[in-house]
């Protein structure tokens, strides 16, 4: 037996080359996902980095408590609460205090993500200054890194400012440092500050002050902007390898097991000839799993190698593109590698041993087959599981259309569905081609000439060989549409959401955080021919089932103006009936029916109880809730809805609202450009971790597609051979091959659309149960690129063989020796 394998693996070696490269790579793939999906669980610990010099900081607070059977349930709050002004004043008696006040600023020529500070809190870090000198005057600053330098005039949204020094760049951001004055100018408000004093004194001053957070040693980094942002990066990766390492995993299973499946129906004949000598269907299946354990060893070590040299490639790609931070680095882990390795064991075994049974029934009369010719393409097997796996898909998606339609639009469910469809439908492909196939090719069947005819009779012989050399393309294609079609259905549904329910002809937004302030609403208001509504975005928080505190984000604005500028899309309820004492919510909420109160917690923590006054469909989920500016404290001013009155031009109110907020820095928009930019597409890294799979996708299922129809040429030497003798030029033999390459593409891309269009259309259905009127966006030029990479590569991978097998002379492959 161990003879038999060994001279089967050299005779047979270009259909083991292709198994053991697709397993190869499927293990690679699964490898460098899990070494960065276990590298990404744990973060390093980051110290304190603006106030590392500081004595001791005081926070207000930033967050609140609601206790439950289960335990206490923190969030975070929308509008942070100031140190309380009591607590200052005697803080101030224990030694110097030094509030600090952080605000982005925007400068031409200068970094995107510009911060303000006072220039006393610059000692804290400690920043010092490499040139020039410290700020004396409103219209001075000092800046750090090297974008500008000492006696630069630089314009930014606060007016016109001189550079006086630079400091150098810290690393954790770039920054801006004002006059202690104008600072709190343009931040009226302060959140924290830092006090030269004792910390124990320091606490038992501020003890019984609500919330208030004394902050000394590592626990000083959460006054740092964004301390949670490991955490967050953290949480971010993981969702983005997860998702990637499951298509990956998906991919790498699925081309694998075909790939085996293939290479063992290839041997029909050899199994033939091997049961005329007196084999037993037994002796052939171990033959076939012993030949796949052998290859399955090599190439799964081979793969984790590979795998241990593609990980820290894909961290640097990660960090470069800043969906990663800088700390990110693969770690020493060792599970990552034991799980690819025996997975890909285990899947060239599974793939192995369902052939294997096939070919055990082999009879001995397969060897006098001179024509090979798929009879039965189907199994019982196959047709049971492409069956269960489609009923399975359509009932799902029925009860969740009928109980939930909002699941479907969440990304674990439209990045995980499509593999169970994608699967039925490859199981199934076989019992697809041949009609496919004809309707394909029935106009090129027409046209003069054989080779429209041949290309036909070839495809639909072989229907095995067709669907396995599809089945890569049908992967990509049907990823590539089903991901990139969810989120572009997504978005656009979203954005006819909100273009809907704004009934504004212009909309003025400000620059940075800090919102507008009176003066400049002012000026906005004294626009001849413009009525002005401004809204503050803020949260409000609920607890649902007892024991899930549940933030929702909520637009602070009269009802007067809500009427004016919003259609929004209610179930129940006036907008007019909002007021002080009452809030507008959605269908996810719990308790949603008009007139029932509703206990909440408002942007600052404060607990309220509010009457429902109106009630909203779900939509996409982004609908949130309404209050009125009481009900959301400290909120700034983030948006200005201005309608035209008395005719006015469009130009001339456009020129006075841009005119109004050039002092203090805002853009205006109309209502359809507000739209564009504000929901034009899901975030950057959903989008990045999207084409980081479908990259992944693209180049496994290339390389695989190019192997298998490597495998699938020189399994027909011999029918090449006989167009030979039957008088067909060489040129002619490779155009037939190169045709018959594009015609399995296309059966794959063809089956790979149906498959992305079935899915989007479980998409398109629970957004119409939603009430939100869309289309599907089918990302038809990525499709286009995804099969013209395939087509490409199928071609140079069949003629090439084709064209090394034809320089040997016609009658050596007919004879009866392989």
């Amino acid at each position: 037996m161990l003879s038999t394998i060994l001279h089967t693996l050299r005779t047979r070696r270009v259909t083991f080359a292709g198994s053991f490269v697709a397993l190869t790579l499927g293990v690679a793939l699964i490898a460098v996902m899990g070494l960065a999906l276990a590298s990404s669980l744990d973060a390093p610990d980051r110290g304190p980095e603006r106030f590392a010099a500081a004595p001791v900081v005081v926070r207000g607070q930033d967050t609140f408590e609601v206790p439950t059977s289960i335990g206490d349930r923190t969030q975070k709050l929308a509008q942070p609460r100031a140190v309380p002004d009591a607590t200052v004043a005697k803080l101030r008696d224990l030694g110097t205090v030094v509030e600090d006040r952080s605000f982005a600023v925007r400068a031409a020529g200068g970094p995107a993500d510009l911060v303000g500070h006072p220039w006393s809190t610059s000692a804290f870090a400690p920043y010092e200054l490499d040139a020039g000198r410290a700020p004396e005057a409103a219209d001075e600053v000092v800046v750090s890194g090297d974008w500008a330098r000492p006696g630069t005039r630089v314009r930014t949204d606060g007016g016109t400012v001189r550079v006086v020094g630079t400091v150098a760049g810290p690393g954790f951001e770039n920054a801006v440092f004002y006059t202690d004055t104008r600072a709190a100018a343009l931040s009226p408000r302060s959140l924290q500050l830092v006090v030269d004093a004792d910390a124990a004194a320091v606490r038992e001053t501020v003890r019984g002050g609500e919330g208030v957070q004394v902050l000394t040693g590592d626990a000083r980094r959460y006054a740092d902007a964004d301390p949670d942002r490991d955490s967050e990066a953290l949480t971010a990766m993981n969702a983005m390898f997860g998702t990637a390492g499951g298509v990956a995993g998906f991919v790498s299973v699925f081309v694998v097991a075909s790939t085996f499946a293939f290479a063992v129906a290839q041997r029909r004949r050899e199994f033939g000839l091997l049961r005329t000598a007196g084999a037993t269907p037994a002796q052939i299946r171990r033959m076939v799993v012993s030949e796949a354990l052998m290859v399955g060893l090599l190439a799964s070590a081979a793969g984790c190698v590979l795998g241990s040299y593609g990980a820290p490639m894909l961290a640097e790609w990660a960090v470069d593109e800043r969906l990663a931070p800088r700390w990110f680095s693969i770690g020493d882990y060792t599970w990552p590698y034991h799980m690819a390795f025996w997975t890909g064991l285990f899947v060239a075994l599974c793939g192995a041993v369902a052939a294997s049974w096939r070919a055990g029934r082999t009879g001995p009369t397969e060897a006098l087959r001179e024509a090979v010719v798929d009879t039965r393409a189907m199994t019982r097997g196959r047709w049971l599981l492409g069956a269960a796996l489609l009923i399975t898909t359509a009932v799902t998606l029925v009860l969740d259309l009928v109980t939930n339609p909002s699941d479907l639009l969440q990304r674990k469910t439209y990045v995980s569905r499509p593999m169970l469809l994608i699967t039925a439908v490859a199981l199934l492909a076989p019992v697809l081609v041949r009609p496919l196939v004809r309707l394909i090719a029935w106009l090129p069947a027409q046209l003069p000439g054989a080779s429209g005819m041949l290309v036909r009779e070839n495809a639909t012989a072989g229907v095995r060989r067709t669907a396995a050399v599809a089945a890569p393309v049908l992967v990509t294609v049907a990823l590539a549409g089903s991901l990139l079609g969810a989120t572009a259905t997504l978005d656009e549904a979203k954005a006819t959401e909100v273009r809907e329910q704004t009934a504004a002809d212009f909309v003025v937004t400000p620059v940075g955080d800090a919102g507008f302030d009176d003066a400049t609403l002012n000026r906005l208001a004294a626009v001849s021919g413009a009525e002005v509504f401004a809204s503050s975005s803020s949260a409000v928080y609920v607890l649902e089932e007892g024991v899930a505190l549940i933030r929702s984000d909520a637009r602070a604005v009269d009802p007067g103006p809500l009427v004016a500028t919003a259609r929004l899309p209610l179930a129940a309820g006036n907008v007019s009936d909002l007021g002080d004492d009452s809030i507008i919510v959605n269908e996810e909420w719990e308790k949603h029916t008009v007139g029932d109160r509703v206990d909440v917690w408002l942007g600052d923590g404060t607990k309220k109880s509010l009457k429902i006054a109106a009630v909203m469909t779900v939509g996409t989920g982004d609908n949130g809730v309404y209050v009125t500016p009481r009900n959301a404290p400290a909120a700034p001013v983030d948006r200005v809805d201005v309608r035209l009155v008395d005719a006015a031009g469009t130009g001339t109110v456009a020129a006075g609202l841009r005119e109004a907020v050039r002092a203090s820095g805002g853009e205006v928009l109309t209502r359809d450009a507000w739209v564009r930019q504000t929901y034009p597409e899901s975030d950057r890294t959903t989008r990045t971790g999207f084409f980081l799979v479908l990259g992944i996708a693209l180049l496994y299922t290339g390389i695989s597609l190019a192997n298998t129809m490597v495998m699938a040429t020189s399994d027909r030497v011999r029918d090449l051979a006989v167009l030979r003798l039957a008088g067909a030029t060489t040129w002619q033999v490779l155009r037939l091959v190169g045709a018959e390459a594009l015609m399995v593409v296309t059966v794959g891309g063809v089956l790979g659309v149906l498959a992305a269009g079935l899915n989007l259309t479980g998409m398109w259905a629970a957004l119409g149960l939603l009430s939100v009127g869309t289309s599907i966006e089918m990302p038809w030029t990525a499709l286009a690129a995804a099969m013209g990479a395939c087509a490409v590569l199928a071609v140079i991978s069949a003629v090439v063989p084709a064209g090394l097998a034809l320089r040997r002379r016609a009658v050596e492959p007919a004879g009866v020796h392989d």
